[in-house]
């Protein structure tokens, strides 16, 4: 009796606790505040480092969630990457301060430009501009690749 209970009891120990995660989920996005980026809950931190292949104490530096829907979102800030809104300026500042400096530069770094940007820059002569978009934008505002489903 005892093996068939422990046969039994295993697999559903294990579905419970996969079931978590998802629970933790269910229970984060019905709250309309957390559709714009905040520091990631404690209950959904193993999920966004398991997603991001981060520790957890890289989660709570540098990580991020947020509800589209019923999903939650999470973004990692790294090299290059921002989980703030897209910046679609077409008109910077830091841009417009790097021509002054360097003008006809065909690329502008985003050292001037930030990183939100969804252009790429370049130098008319002393003048910025905005060419093709380089990042996708998702319906909320955020660069789309930066952002990714927390199961």
């Amino acid at each position: 009796m005892t093996r068939n209970y422990l046969r039994c009891a295993i697999p559903i120990a294990a579905a419970i606790i996969s079931m978590q995660p998802a629970l933790a989920a269910q229970s984060y996005c019905p709250n309309p505040s957390h559709g714009k980026p905040g520091k990631v809950p404690a209950d959904l931190a193993a999920e966004v480092a398991a997603a991001f292949h981060i520790d957890n104490a890289a989660v709570a530096a540098a990580a991020f969630v947020r509800c589209v829907g019923a999903k939650v979102m999470g973004c990692y800030i790294g090299a290059n990457l921002d989980c703030d809104k897209a910046d679609t300026r077409r008109t910077l500042p830091g841009a417009t301060a790097w021509c002054r400096d360097n003008p006809g530069a065909t690329n502008i770094p985003m050292a001037a430009t930030g990183h939100a940007t969804i252009y790429q820059w370049s130098c008319n002569g002393r003048r910025a501009s905005a060419g093709k978009a380089v990042v996708t934008v998702d319906a909320q505002g955020y660069i789309a690749d930066n952002w990714q489903e927390i199961h």
